[in-house]
């Protein structure tokens, strides 16, 4: 089924309010397996509505939010009686309520115009309005839905989530999907490498999304069932994660989580929790971003006890003991350095693993270093390391953020080897 959802009122085309009600709707549409394909704002005027219900033609669903309340530019169902060749009757339900808002209000005039709030376009089946007095419609007439909203987010919600949606055909096919998450691999190498599957998608449908520094894959299919939808989510998702990157691995080694509201410092966390490690960090170029991230979690004093932020080579010398003609012997931005700081960090505090930060945000250069050089150190009680990692083309935010990204990282697969999970 094709959908097409109508926002009314001039003050959308003003800037004067967001069209949140779209988003709703699309979403709600989308689990029940229905395509949005169009979107559409228009003011409050009659002529330019009556030619948007006359291109709307080409939808099966048309649904129109907004323009139902008392004044004059609220001419919705009016104009779609119009369009359909059909009167506006009264809803029995409808005008008690408004009866009753009157009646307890004894000092609110009552205009003639309040009555078209309980209108509705002859036959067709009223949506009832808790939390307003604007009553909604569904008229299903030859092969078209035609549906109306209130425009109030506090009016439409409550009325698709009650009235609407319990009255819209569900027995067709649902929308069911499934994200995975990669990091490590950018978006035009994984759209290239999965070219084919791209090109010849039907059902299950492959959409790729960048975010800053990861990449998620969004898996859809329409299944009768959630077990059959799995069943082929399950057969693409074998089959994308087998194919080999240009660095000749697996897709499955950039792999790291399922889940649209999923990140690697929750799943990097959860490691630390359920493994019941603790974790501290000395940050240069990061200024604490890494700390401020796992603090952002509930329980992070479980694992985090605290850390350290080293901007300067004196402070870096001071704060974590590390010889300061070692530190201008090796610069700042070195493997050295690197793993002196993580060293220096968990040593200080106890913690079972240190990350460390060093390198060049930008946009200078330092100590003859580009921008996006980044040194990464690790320490734990059996091992020290360090890795050069290069954040090409970037503004200092993002190599800040991807730095912090790939601290968590390799702070997860130190935690998968510890468990023998990678």
């Amino acid at each position: 089924m094709k959908a097409e959802i109508i926002a009314v009122g001039t003050e959308i085309l003003t800037g004067q309010i967001v069209n949140t009600n779209a988003q709703f709707l699309s979403e709600k549409f989308a689990e029940l397996g229905i395509d949005v394909y169009f979107q559409t704002a228009v003011g409050d005027n009659e002529e330019r509505l009556l030619s948007i219900l006359d291109l709307a033609r080409r939808s099966d669903m048309i649904v129109l939010c907004g323009g139902l309340g008392p004044t004059d530019d609220d001419l919705t169902k009016q104009t779609l009686a119009k369009f359909l060749n059909r009167s506006l009757v009264f809803d029995d339900q409808a005008r008690d309520k408004l009866n009753r808002f009157f009646a307890a209000r004894p000092a609110v005039l009552r205009t003639s115009n309040n009555e078209r709030q309980a209108q509705i376009v002859e036959g067709a089946t009223p949506l009832q309005n808790r939390t307003g007095l604007a009553v909604g419609a569904l008229l299903e007439i030859e092969d078209k839905t035609y549906i109306v909203l209130p425009g109030p987010p506090s009016e439409l919600k409550p009325m698709v989530q009650e009235q609407l949606l319990p009255l819209i055909d569900q027995d067709h096919q649902q929308l069911y999907s499934r994200v995975l998450r990669f990091f490590g691999i950018g978006e035009s190498q994984l759209v290239t490498i999965l070219d084919d599957f791209i090109k010849k998608q039907t059902d299950p449908t492959i959409a790729p999304y960048a975010k800053t520094g990861e990449v998620t894959l969004r898996l859809s299919t329409k299944s009768q069932s959630q077990a059959k939808a799995e069943q082929k989510l399950d057969q693409l998702e074998a089959k994308l994660l087998a194919v080999q990157s240009l660095e000749d691995r697996p897709l499955s080694s950039y792999f790291y989580a399922y889940g649209d509201d999923n990140s690697l410092a929750q799943v990097t966390f959860d490691l630390l929790k359920s493994s019941g490690k603790t974790i501290t960090a000395a940050e240069s170029l990061t200024a604490g971003l890494f700390q401020a991230t796992l603090a952002d979690f509930s329980g992070a004093s479980n694992v985090f006890n605290g850390g350290f932020v080293t901007y300067s080579m004196e402070e870096k010398s001071k704060m974590l003991d590390i010889p300061l003609a070692d530190l201008q012997a090796h610069g700042v931005v070195s493997a050295f350095t690197a793993e002196a700081m993580a060293a220096g960090a968990r040593s200080k505090t106890g913690a079972d693993i240190a990350v460390s930060l060093t390198g060049v945000a930008g946009p200078d250069s330092l100590e003859g270093q580009p921008a996006g050089t980044v040194f990464l150190g690790l320490a734990t009680a059996d091992s020290l390391e360090s890795h050069l990692i290069k954040i090409n083309g970037r503004s200092r935010s993002d190599v800040r953020e991807i730095t912090v990204l790939h601290a968590f990282d390799q702070v997860r697969k130190t935690l998968l080897k510890e468990k023998n999970l990678v």
